[in-house]
């Protein structure tokens, strides 16, 4: 069972934040109309943090099947994500730091991540739930984890203030 651990060490930030400017550059090389988001607690300063680097890469839908091709030049397939006609995940656990990439088209239904992160920087009490929500995972099987996240998400996605957004 993969277990899941978390901390919030200014390197991990700094870390991620290099490997982003620099993913970016290559994303943008091969699809440059578009929107590329820094997303996760790797962008959310003093949160805690598995550690990986996670990219929303946003398109049109028209390039979609354009950007699913390219990415998979860089980046394995997740398996074990989902897979919509607006929506795939890839992945690279060889990299320092591992980097996960979501792939949206502008205004679907996945295409929430940025405003999540917006969400959770403009609302501390949120951001010290969802690190409270981590530290009661610490060590543990990595699956319950995401899964209570995922039900963290959808309760915070119906508050008054993300729908405000």
């Amino acid at each position: 069972m993969e277990r899941v651990n978390f901390s919030s060490n200014r390197l991990i930030f700094e870390k991620a934040e290099k490997s982003f400017v620099i993913h970016k550059k290559i994303i943008k090389a091969l699809l440059p109309e578009a929107d590329l988001q820094h997303i996760g607690s790797t962008a959310i300063p003093n949160s805690l943090t598995k550690g990986d680097l996670d990219i929303q890469v946003r398109v049109f839908p028209e390039k979609f099947s354009k950007a699913v091709k390219l990415l998979s030049t860089l980046f394995e397939l997740n398996e074990g994500s989902i897979k919509t006609d607006s929506f795939r995940a890839f992945k690279n656990d060889s990299l320092d730091p591992p980097i996960g990439v979501q792939l949206t088209i502008f205004d679907s239904e996945f295409d929430f991540f940025w405003k999540i992160r917006d969400f959770l920087l403009l609302n501390e009490k949120y951001k010290i739930e969802y690190d409270h929500l981590k530290r009661k995972f610490e060590g543990k099987g990595m699956e319950d984890y995401r899964d209570c996240k995922n039900e963290f998400f959808v309760k915070l996605m119906n508050t008054p203030e993300y729908k405000k957004m």
